[in-house]
């Protein structure tokens, strides 16, 4: 039900500026950076079904805040759930723990299909119900879907997804070991794709978080034409994670795929500089949507692949940490860039950082994996 948007039309009735909506998108941001490893660390030690419960019985408990959040205060308090809301990356341990090593970034893009269908049919029917009965009503709405997604996963996910003997191996340890988190970047190519995701996914993040400002402010849209907005996202994420990265992964390296991912994502940048309505921005969408697919699903799989079998979970819970990262710097950064400069600044930052990683590091990308990208990024 697409809750960003029904916090900031709600954040606009209690008299929010665009400076303190950045710093209640900042809170999430950290309050999600902090709980992305040690959910991840839970999700391999208890089970990946367990943490996916955790993280829809968090959307429910967040949805019957924001549906009593009728103070600047609680806008604020609604944002606590959101430390053991992971349910993308809890849904992704659950199938890195199903999937062979060679079929992962398929599964995970397939994964994303289910996350496009919800996009959809949630947005949509968000847009409707704010229209017609208000944001209180669509927030009791969602607490209602979050519940019944809790009782879908109770019924239909495995309880045991790792072998015994990996589970047993990590019930010795604690979730709030930090060694065992951070050891995971001791591991061949694991500093260097997590950099990597880093520099080149800044820019691209920067936007993604402040694009509800910008359909409000730039776009002049409504609830209504914003659900039909993110449902048009949600049909072009359908189409490329379901039907075009699974044939390009049975065709190219991961490596390859990469670089192309950035080289689109740099013109993407340039493109978005020069948007001045919602229907150029529909035409830039589809490759928008292309890099971010390719690049989300594929450095997700190198990372998993790169770590035992016993520690996907935590790593996938560092992944969601870096969308937490870029989701806590993004609206300071983004805020001070669209007042000050302009939507276009934040398209022209994207095109010359992605361009700049693509020509630096591009040969050596696919001869080593990433390593000349370490050290344009240092």
């Amino acid at each position: 039900l697409n809750p960003v948007f029904k916090v900031l039309y709600l954040a606009k009735k209690l008299g929010f500026d665009t400076l303190w909506f950045g710093y209640l998108q900042t809170t999430v941001g950290v309050i999600q950076l902090l709980g992305g490893p040690m959910f991840g660390r839970f999700a391999d030690l208890f089970g990946a079904r367990t943490a996916l419960s955790l993280a829809c019985a968090s959307t429910v408990v967040f949805f019957l805040l924001l549906a009593t959040a009728d103070t600047p205060a609680m806008l604020f308090i609604h944002k606590i759930p959101t430390v053991f809301m992971h349910v993308l990356p809890a849904s992704q341990m659950v199938v890195t723990d199903l999937t062979k090593p060679e079929k992962r970034a398929d599964a995970l893009s397939k994964l994303g299909l289910c996350f496009g269908i919800g996009m959809i049919v949630g947005s949509t029917l968000g847009g409707q119900l704010s229209k017609l009965y208000g944001e209180k009503f669509t927030a009791c709405f969602g607490t209602a879907g979050s519940a019944f997604s809790l009782l879908l996963v109770l019924k239909f996910i495995p309880k045991n997804t790792k072998a015994e003997t990996t589970r047993d191996d990590n019930r010795r340890k604690s979730v709030f070991n930090l060694s065992e988190i951070t050891r995971l970047m001791k591991f061949p190519t694991v500093m260097q794709t997590f950099i990597i995701k880093i520099v080149a996914g800044l820019p691209s993040g920067i936007f993604q978080v402040m694009f509800s400002i910008i359909a409000l402010e730039f776009f002049k849209l409504q609830p209504e034409q914003n659900g039909y907005l993110m449902a048009y996202f949600g049909i072009v994420q359908m189409v490329i994670q379901g039907g075009v990265i699974g044939r390009l992964t049975a065709r190219y390296s991961d490596n390859s795929l990469l670089l192309l991912s950035i080289g689109v994502s740099s013109f993407v940048g340039l493109a978005q500089a020069y948007i001045q309505n919602v229907w150029q921005f529909c035409f830039n969408i589809l490759p928008m949507m292309f890099s971010l697919s390719v690049f989300n699903a594929i450095t997700d799989s190198m990372l998993t692949k790169s770590v035992p079998s016993s520690d996907t979970g935590t790593m996938l819970g560092l992944c969601a940490s870096v969308q937490s990262l870029l989701r806590t710097v993004g609206p300071t950064i983004g805020g001070f860039l669209y007042v000050n400069y302009g939507i276009s600044s934040i398209g022209l930052i994207q095109f010359f950082v992605n361009i700049a990683v693509f020509a630096g590091g591009g040969d050596a990308v696919l001869t080593t994996g990433g390593g000349a990208l370490l050290h344009l990024a240092i």
